[in-house]
């Protein structure tokens, strides 16, 4: 009995799913753009933000000139974000802010037109031209919006995907050290350090720069030692003067001595 019941409950469910989907398929085939209108909000309160794009698409230029123009091209973008289509999202966020440039809703389409590129930035060792838009973007939104709410959050945005950068560019500079070419790792991690100052990396580029100044001078011709090894000198004063006491602060006296015991000899 219990078994009947649920398969008549699947068969009730399966023809609800197929009428539904009739309806959804004569709703968008139908002329009648109120009653779609109408539809889409509904189906994007319901969260079925499928059905809400399919209906919001084919009003966004039917109803372009209307009063209604600014509400289906921001839940249009709104249904792109929630099904994590990112690209289109940003797409519609950014036509909605560049022509309801004075609505209450602009200034949110701008930071989430941004905050797209944040969501499809990749992991450092990939291109980082979405982390760079996003950054720039969310430049720009701090100084058109100084004020607004989400100018903390841009911050925090910014950082952290200027860390990646910084983290892009030290793995990149790492390369050279991993190859023994330590001349070349250290002009990389310098303009590593020179592009992003204040990258929460910084600690590593430094310590790796002044071991790498540091191989570079054990590796080097006579003729050369002393010029490097003075440079070794140079950046174990620049490391020692930020970071006095860091967890490689054993391998850095280590380094000192071996440095002051070269340049005496």
């Amino acid at each position: 009995m219990f078994q009947k019941i649920i398969k008549v409950s699947i068969a009730v469910l399966l023809l609800a799913g197929i009428a539904s989907s009739c309806q959804y398929d004569k709703l968008l085939k139908s002329s009648n753009y109120k009653k779609k209108y109408g539809k889409a909000l509904e189906y994007y309160q319901a969260k079925e933000y499928t059905k809400a794009v399919g209906l919001f698409e084919q009003l966004n230029p039917v109803l372009k000139a209307t009063d209604r123009a600014d509400t289906v091209l921001y839940y249009l973008s709104e249904s792109y974000f929630e099904q994590e289509n990112y690209i289109l999202a940003e797409h519609h966020y950014q036509q909605f802010y560049e022509t309801f440039g004075n609505h209450r809703w602009a200034d949110e389409a701008e930071f989430k037109s941004a905050y797209c590129n944040y969501m499809l930035s990749p992991r450092p060792a990939l291109d980082q031209s979405y982390t760079k838009k996003a950054i720039n973007k969310l430049n720009l939104f701090i100084t058109r919006h100084p004020n607004h709410p989400k100018v903390a959050e841009a911050h925090k945005l910014i950082q952290e995907m200027t860390d990646k950068l910084a983290m892009k560019a030290y793995n990149s500079a790492r390369l050279y050290y991993d190859m023994d070419d330590y001349k070349a790792a250290v002009v990389a991690l310098e303009n590593a350090l020179k592009r992003f100052p204040g990258t929460t990396h910084r600690k590593e580029i430094k310590f790796l720069i002044l071991k790498s100044q540091f191989l570079l001078a054990s590796n080097s011709v006579k003729s050369k030692e002393q010029e490097r090894y003075q440079s070794t000198l140079d950046a174990y004063y620049t490391y020692t003067s930020e970071y006095p006491d860091s967890e490689y602060s054993n391998e850095v006296q280590q380094i000192y001595k071996e440095t002051q015991r070269n340049l005496k000899n």
